[in-house]
């Protein structure tokens, strides 16, 4: 294939992942009427639209999502494999992009990132807060965390983090105008701080298990986060009842802001994972970033 074919795919890939000739240009350091002149050659000798353009946007075709699905990892690839080729005699450096939930920070990423970037000084570490199960590949990210059982098993998955459980916490505040609720049933009868994880998802039902038994209950409240960290703030605050990963309470228990209740009821999870798609030859600072993470135990 003519080296200006592949360049007018490439060309294609940035404006279909970007929706945007503006970004794209940018990001190939072209102008964007040199892109637009690529896309246009591209698609009269292919026969076919590949972009919807509007004065607003630009949303790849059909034909487009099709081309970009076969495409775009090999383009990936490419450049993985270039990178690993040219700083493989080198230090690790390079910009690693990983999607994650801010609780995952603060347990997991936290208390390895002083030591990380005082020892590779040429790695930028860039986290997006996400609760929402983006695609890693779709948008462009080195990798992911999860629990493990959420993980799709074309991905390879490396523990970072021990197993937990989530636990029904309330303030003394709370508990001082509201008895305690006896099991998880009755909790439709106190006020709930729940976490919906998508804008377009469902708000998530509280799940427990009693002798083998699991089930879920519709907690009910006046608020709703897609940040656990903010449910666990409005539960300090005595506003209501909140369900919070366990390793996150020990300060709050151990101070007496919140108390623990219906802990029979509450199940273990898998821990958390570092998910990313499988590759040739990962980069060294990829390398380096996963051996500094996973789990030990």
């Amino acid at each position: 294939m003519a080296t200006s074919k592949i360049h007018d795919l490439q060309a294609f890939v940035a404006v279909a992942q970007a929706q945007s000739f503006t970004k794209a240009a940018a990001r190939l350091r072209v102008t964007p009427s040199a892109l637009s002149h690529a896309m246009r050659g591209l698609e009269e000798r292919l026969g076919v639209r590949l972009v919807a353009r509007t004065t607003r946007n630009v949303a790849p075709t059909e034909a487009g999502e099709r081309l970009l699905r076969s495409i775009a990892p090999l383009f990936e690839q490419i450049s993985a494999e270039v990178e690993a080729l040219s700083s493989a005699q080198d230090r690790p450096r390079g910009t690693l992009r990983i999607s994650c939930t801010d609780d995952q920070i603060a347990l997991i990423l936290r208390p390895m990132l002083a030591p990380f970037v005082r020892d590779y000084p040429d790695i930028t570490l860039e986290f997006y807060v996400d609760y929402g199960f983006t695609n890693v590949i779709e948008q462009r990210f080195d990798a992911g965390i999860r629990m493990g059982e959420s993980i799709s098993q074309d991905m390879i998955a490396v523990r970072i983090g021990p197993d937990w459980r989530l636990a029904v916490v309330g303030s003394p505040a709370y508990f001082a105008q509201h008895a305690p609720p006896s099991t998880p049933h009755a909790l439709t009868q106190h006020a709930c701080i729940n976490i919906r994880h998508r804008s377009s998802g469902p708000i998530y039902a509280w799940e427990f298990e009693k002798d083998g038994q699991a089930f879920t209950v519709k907690a009910e409240g006046q608020l709703v986060f897609n940040s656990i960290m903010h449910v666990l703030n409005a539960a300090v605050d005595g506003i209501g009842l909140a369900y919070v990963p366990e390793p996150l309470l020990a300060p709050y228990l151990a101070d007496g802001r919140l108390q623990e209740i219906l802990t029979d009821w509450c199940p273990t999870f898998e821990g958390y994972h570092l998910y990313y798609p499988n590759r040739r030859q990962p980069s060294p600072a990829f390398t380096a970033f996963v051996d500094a993470i996973k789990y030990p135990g």
